[in-house]
């Protein structure tokens, strides 16, 4: 797959070490999100499948169009390989969340805190200190992820949406 990995970053005008980064990413998640940190790819930045996109040079849209084509791209030509590689290193499934939920369309994780956002049953599931909480996102159609390092160890989540960004402690529990 390394000749296809630098063609691919070579499409999207990046080199193969800043898709092996990327790659690596993914293949930590499962292939559905990556976090990384390249100078290529605008510094430290997130992607999630389902359109969910950050890196430090944040208003460099023309690069942001870019890296979000780029993680694309290897998840769709690491499809299942990348997830299987997962799965095998960690010796289980990488799902945390209850199976009722089904297939999140965007999720990350940061330290000890991990977020899935399930749109069609308005439901953002977050697994903190090993407890998995599922809240009602209601009429929130999610686009972007904010997670903040507090005091000690708290952490934070907000979210942005059509009607603002909205912290987690504003969501119902269920």
């Amino acid at each position: 797959m390394a000749d296809n990995i630098d063609d691919i970053a070579s499409r999207h005008g990046f080199s193969g070490g800043a898709a092996r980064t990327v790659l690596e990413a993914l293949r930590r998640s499962g292939g559905r999100m990556a976090q990384f940190n390249h100078p290529e790819l605008g510094g430290m930045g997130q992607w999630a499948t389902g359109g969910m996109i950050m890196i430090g040079d944040m208003f460099n849209h023309a690069l942001k169009a870019r890296v979000d084509a780029l993680c694309n791209d290897l998840a769709g030509a690491a499809g299942s390989a990348v997830a299987a590689s997962s799965e095998l290193r960690s010796g289980q499934s990488s799902q945390w969340w209850p199976d009722e939920l089904g297939t999140p369309t965007s999720s990350g994780a940061q330290n000890e805190m991990r977020f899935a956002w399930f749109p069609n049953r308005c439901r953002l599931a977050v697994m903190q200190d090993g407890k998995v909480h599922v809240y009602d996102t209601g009429e929130h159609r999610i686009r972007g992820f904010s997670q903040q390092q507090g005091e000690g160890a708290r952490q934070t989540l907000s979210f942005t949406s059509q009607l603002g960004t909205i912290r987690l402690d504003d969501l119902q529990e269920v």
